[in-house]
């Protein structure tokens, strides 16, 4: 990771980018990806694609999303408290005491989720924090004065935290879910370019949106490309750090390499070339079981256009969907080789189809 990518990663990962208006931060990623590119096109929700060999027959796709959990206002009491719904995955434990951003017309308005002290709180009968009771203080004394601020119905609230490094070989911060993604999938192409490495199919480098609310700007995208092979990058959990259960969850931890997933949407065709990638240049993974479906836009991709064969490399992350989701550098770097060492060893027009 140079300079430039660090500058490029932490100005990534500050912007917001909550599901439904990931504009600001796609406008970034494609201001960063541009030079690395021939070409890029956008769709009218905001997916963004830069595109090596835009004219080519073959495509491929390394697709991450965009956008990040957040919460909508949903009521303003006559007192001038707010009270939300979530917008994707929101955890309502965690927000007790959080300061806000609300993205109003006018600008940003700051906030605080309010919490009664603990010296007034009954331990025997002392309630716990959910939707229908956490509630964000923006300072006003009426509805009307929240009014007079732009913050209405509908406007959308994202925590106001910023990136930092633990121990200098752990991210940590909000949106890594799934914003580290797209800055692994551009770090591919600035490679590919800076090394001048020759394709023979085209590359679509895909940040998708709208995914924390069902996977809904890969399905429109998927079905706009066409690809013939998808390799997807998302995050799964490290069930390292405490409170998980491993015979649930699976045995995943920071630090030891890419996490490849097994499971129906995954095709093993595509998994197992992206082993023998990893194997031959020797970069370490782990490996994942996932029931039923991914959960990630893997599933997207490999239902759409009848059929794209696809595959799913995770990146472990303590804390996901709080505002310090962490993740290790070296697993980011390694998660970066194997896409690009995958995307070299690649041949043009090759068939993953079981059946021949």
């Amino acid at each position: 990771m140079n300079k430039k990518s660090q500058e490029f990663l932490t100005k990534y990962l500050n912007n917001a980018s909550p599901t439904g208006f990931e504009a600001s931060g796609q406008q970034i990623w494609l201001d960063y990806i541009k030079p690395y590119t021939d070409s890029y096109f956008t769709d009218k929700y905001g997916t963004a694609v830069g595109v090596i060999n835009p004219d080519a027959k073959f495509k491929v796709v390394i697709e991450a999303h965009a956008d990040e959990i957040s919460w909508f206002v949903n009521y303003i009491d006559d007192n001038g408290y707010i009270y939300v719904v979530r917008n994707g995955g929101s955890d309502h434990q965690i927000a007790p005491s959080k300061r806000v951003n609300i993205h109003t017309e006018k600008g940003i308005v700051k906030g605080v989720f309010g919490w009664p002290a603990i010296h007034v709180r009954d331990k025997a009968s002392e309630k716990s924090p959910s939707l229908r009771n956490i509630f964000i203080d923006v300072g006003a004394e009426s509805k009307q004065e929240v009014l007079d601020m732009g913050v209405h119905v509908g406007t959308v609230i994202t925590f106001d935290d910023e990136v930092f490094k633990l121990n200098k070989k752990f991210w940590c911060g909000r949106a890594l879910d799934n914003r580290i993604g797209g800055f692994m999938i551009a770090e591919v192409a600035r490679r590919l370019h800076e090394e001048g490495k020759k394709l023979p199919f085209g590359l679509y480098v895909v940040n998708s949106v709208q995914e924390e609310i069902g996977l809904r700007g890969a399905e429109m995208i998927a079905a706009r490309i066409k690809p013939d092979v998808a390799i997807i990058t998302d995050v799964c959990h490290d069930t390292a750090s405490p409170m998980y259960e491993k015979q649930i969850q699976g045995d995943q931890k920071c630090g030891l390499g890419p996490v490849l997933a097994y499971g129906p949407a995954v095709h093993n065709n595509v998994l197992k070339m992206l082993i023998d990638v990893a194997e031959k240049n020797k970069i370490e993974f782990q490996r994942h079981a996932s029931s039923r479906s991914t959960g990630t836009d893997t599933d997207a991709f490999a239902y759409s256009n009848e059929g794209v064969p696809s595959a799913l490399i995770s990146l472990a992350l303590k804390y996901m969907h709080t505002t310090v989701e962490t993740a290790h550098e070296s697993d980011i770097e390694k998660v970066i080789e194997l896409m690009y060492q995958f995307i070299l060893h690649l041949p043009a027009d090759h068939d993953f189809s079981y059946l021949k």
